[in-house]
């Protein structure tokens, strides 16, 4: 009977497989499409080379062959890989070129449009391509659409001499690169030179710029890019623009075909097929079974493996009975004669699964102790023993800063889950962070980690944790057990000052002139304050409305000290590589990379002009000399159109005055030659002095006539207060002479 049971049980297998056998072979063209090839080149459905041989429309899906290489929809752009299931096209588009001669006389410089390559129907994947700039001496940008919104962003390379050049990490030095959008579905590249290349033309005579897949970035000298004409370029596609729900309403034009599921498209709208699980195939033309038995011959253990649609199932021997789907466990109540011989298979191999298991166990806690190495290793590589040592001389500080263990940051973020984080920049990602009793903060996890820096490291620590002004973003502590250093801060919860000065979403209410003044004297007093009056003087290169976040009250917290640098207070400027944001960064460090106070103020003065005219520091939109709010607004203010680019909804005939006295105290942050700027221990007095002069209008009743008058028409501050043109404004008012006075003994003090 048992030898029957095998028998029959062997029959069904043969005959399942001759089954099977008869859907092996796996289309990957329309009926009467059988020759897709351009050169060794494999072209399958929905694309294709023919007409009735491709999915319409034919500007997405028709290839055309020239010289035995496949072009996407007749363009100047070959195919080099095409994943139908992923929806991904690699296509191969040329680069950016900027060249000059020895004396600064452009030869080439090529600008790549791709708007009509992919119109609406592809977009430049965002997972796996980066911009890369390539040269010495360049500032490289993209300006593109993603749907109906323009996009712009870019980076900055430089160096001095050859063997500095750093292609493997592409930090900034030689190379530089960032992220792009998702949606990107057509762009414009501008590359420029600040030198003309002039101090590097022996090594360097051009700069690049261009889209790539990450993965494919394997340079390591600059002379390979000297007759590179391509790179290969990820691009999305998916069909049509409608959603799954929506497609299958139309079974006529509804793409995906038998035994498939539809997913929407991520990267654009539209959606993309593929094989139900169990089978494979081109989703476009229907999917076949997989026959899992074929495939694994001892997928069954101590059964025979019988194939069904889109799966397969296990039939069980004589004595035994399903566990799983793969596996059949003797059963206890079968009294046959091979019972004993299966006792001791099943003795012999729980032995053999405990022996594993101790071996397993034993691996396990070898990884757990290299682990707790790994990070005493990076706890003391970090400067760990430094800071705690720095700790212990300085007991201010260790009452209110810590040292996080890892646990702790991984627990407070969920393990870095992707839902935590707020937002991604050029130095790092910052996750928001719950720690013991409710408390917020915002952790900083840096992208990379320079670990010849430990001591400079360790000491802005030091100064960062004594900081303690009401305006600046307060640091907790840090966390040195991973191979970066991760900082805890203060979380704050109503968003950053370009936010609501955009106010895109429409989520914030709009800003009076009256809270704009009060933040711009907050952020003017914290700047100066990390100027003149920390230990350590702390230039801060990076500020803009993006930096200065908001509580509740809209009170201003200065933020993200990545590009930061202590420079000591007797001296007057720092050689830096420059960093920065377009649009802020100061003309004066741009060329000559020296870094000082005044390079804060510049871009104060920009954070003014934003303040004054709700504009972006850098928009596209704008005509070409007007694109740079700074050129902008002080080619506005010497041409008396100031008012003209004032924010309408904070101008009123009570605040014209103040208005004017803050546009003539940008325009001389703006200032090109440093040395004729402000400090901003005088621009935070002076913003602090019109406040004070908005609260004596407000209670201008409570005075006498002429009293009020002689304080509405008398200027702040006799010896600070100056026009565009650097002219001063006199008056003897010993009143706001006396209140000059409080202010600058204020500032002289601390806060």
């Amino acid at each position: 009977m048992e030898l029957i049971n095998k028998f029959i049980l062997c029959a069904m297998l043969m005959i399942n497989v001759a089954f099977c056998s008869n859907n092996s072979s796996i289309p990957t063209h329309i009926s009467g499409c059988t020759n897709q090839l351009c050169g060794d080149f494999e072209i399958p459905y929905p694309f294709g080379l023919d007409k009735g041989c491709f999915m319409e429309p034919p500007y997405l899906f028709q290839i055309y062959c020239k010289n035995s290489k496949p072009y996407l929809f007749n363009s100047g752009f070959s195919v080099s890989k095409l994943s139908v299931a992923a929806g991904e096209v690699t296509l191969m588009l040329p680069i950016a070129q900027d060249c000059y001669t020895e004396n600064g006389t452009q030869l080439k410089n090529n600008v790549s449009d791709f708007n009509q390559a992919f119109n609406q129907y592809f977009s430049v994947s965002f997972v796996r391509n980066k911009f890369y700039s390539i040269g010495c001496d360049n500032l490289a940008t993209i300006n593109g659409f993603r749907g109906d919104n323009n996009y712009t962003t870019g980076c900055i390379s430089s160096c001095s001499y050859a063997h500095e050049v750093d292609l493997k990490s592409c930090s900034g030095v030689g190379c530089c690169k960032t992220s792009i959008p998702s949606g990107l579905n057509s762009y414009r590249f501008s590359l420029r030179s600040n030198n003309h290349h002039r101090s590097v033309w022996s090594f360097n005579p051009c700069s690049y710029s261009f889209f790539m897949e990450e993965t494919e970035f394997n340079f390591s000298k600059l002379e390979e890019f000297t007759n590179l004409t391509q790179v290969p370029v990820m691009v999305d596609f998916a069909v049509g623009f409608e959603s799954c729900e929506v497609a299958k309403k139309n079974m006529t034009s509804y793409a995906c075909k038998e035994n498939t599921v539809c997913v929407d498209s991520i990267p654009r709208d539209g959606y993309l097929c593929w094989c139900s699980k169990g089978y494979e195939g081109n989703p476009f033309l229907g999917c076949t079974d997989v026959d899992e038995c074929k495939k694994e011959p001892n997928l069954c253990k101590n059964g025979i493996c019988q194939n069904t649609p889109g799966s397969f199932k296990c039939l069980c021997q004589k004595g035994y009975l399903p566990q799983n789907e793969t596996i059949c466990s003797l059963d206890v109540k079968d009294n046959s004669r091979n019972r004993i011989v299966d006792y001791i298979i099943v003795s012999v191999s729980m032995g053999f699964v405990a022996i594993m298991a101790t071996i397993g166990l034993m691996f396990w806690g070898m990884k757990k102790r290299k682990l707790t190495k790994l990070r005493e290793k990076f706890f003391e590589q970090n400067g760990g023993i430094m800071l705690q040592q720095r700790f212990s001389s300085h007991r201010g500080s260790k009452d209110t800063t810590k040292i996080f263990t890892l646990e702790e940051i991984k627990k407070a973020t969920n393990n870095f889950h992707e839902s935590r984080i707020l937002g991604e920049g050029g130095y790092g990602i910052v996750y928001k962070g719950e720690l013991m009793e409710n408390k917020f903060v915002a952790i900083k996890k840096s992208k990379v980690g320079i670990q010849t820096q430990i001591e400079q490291f360790i000491n802005e620590m030091i100064v960062l944790m004594q900081i303690n002004h009401k305006n600046v973003v307060k640091l907790f502590g840090c966390c040195l057990e991973t191979e970066v250093p991760l900082l805890v801060y203060e979380f704050i919860t109503n968003g950053n000052l370009f936010e609501h000065i955009q106010n895109i979403s429409n989520e914030f209410s709009p800003l009076s002139w009256e809270l704009r003044l009060k933040i711009a004297s907050e952020t003017a007093g914290a700047l100066a304050y990390l100027h003149s009056q920390t230990i350590t003087q702390i230039i801060h290169r990076d500020v803009k409305t993006a930096n200065i976040l908001l509580d509740e009250n809209y009170t201003a917290k200065v933020s993200d000290f990545g590009a930061s640098r202590l420079n000591p207070l007797d001296q007057d400027q720092l050689q830096t590589l420059v960093q920065g944001t377009f649009g802020y960064l100061d003309p004066e460090y741009m060329y000559s990379s020296n870094l000082t106070d005044k390079s804060d103020v510049y871009s104060f003065g920009v954070v003014l002009a934003e303040l004054l005219t709700s504009m972006k520091a850098i928009d596209f939109r704008r005509d070409e000399n007007d694109r740079n709010l700074a050129n902008y607004f002080v080619s506005a203010l010497k041409g008396d159109r100031i008012l003209d680019i004032f924010d309408a909804d904070i101008v009123s005939d009570a605040n014209v005055k103040a208005l004017m006295e803050v546009a003539n105290l940008a325009g001389r942050c703006l200032r090109v030659k440093s040395d004729e700027r402000p400090t901003m221990k005088e621009v935070a007095m002076e913003l602090e002095g019109l406040r004070a002069m908005e609260k004596h209008q407000q209670r201008e009743a409570n005075f006498p006539t002429g009293e009020t008058k002689y304080l509405v028409e008398s200027p702040l501050y006799p010896n600070c207060i100056h026009n565009v043109d650097g002219e001063s404004i006199n008056n003897t008012s010993a009143d706001y002479v006396n209140i000059q006075n409080e202010l600058l003994n204020s500032y002289n003090s601390g806060r």
